[in-house]
């Protein structure tokens, strides 16, 4: 029987579909040159190197997070002058405050973006299979 090789897509619209990408997220490594804010487009964008928790497999995957209609980024604790700097993910977190959204990439070493958007639209979308 043949397996079935596909990569997946996950879009969360709502606060239960961002804990979704975390969830699939957590651990993951992500290269400082990697993250990217697309300011005239309000994307931003990460790179990272994950595991197929949703598989339940060891195989690491390479996966786009796209985060769209962001408004503003701060970031703290994340030297962006070194590049090659590996930052792990820790987690997601989502906040309301008043009709806008927060969300926060939560990283290793008290390292952490904040993302402001009024749309909550995020997708992960796995690029590869990565070899060790």
């Amino acid at each position: 029987m043949s397996e079935k090789k596909y990569l997946a897509k996950i879009i969360a619209k709502d606060p239960n579909g961002l804990q979704v990408i975390s969830a699939c997220c957590s651990n993951g490594k992500v290269q400082v040159n990697e993250i990217k804010f697309l300011k005239k487009n309000k994307l931003f964008l990460i790179s990272i190197d994950r595991l197929n928790k949703e598989n339940n497999e060891d195989k690491k995957i390479k996966s786009i997070c796209k985060f769209e209609f962001v408004d503003s980024v701060k970031s703290k604790n994340i030297d962006q002058s070194n590049k090659s700097n590996i930052l792990e993910l820790l987690g997601i977190d989502l906040f309301k405050i008043g009709e806008n959204f927060e969300i926060t990439l939560l990283f290793n070493n008290n390292a952490f973006i904040t993302l402001s958007t009024e749309v909550l639209e995020i997708t992960l979308e796995d690029q590869n299979k990565l070899n060790d």
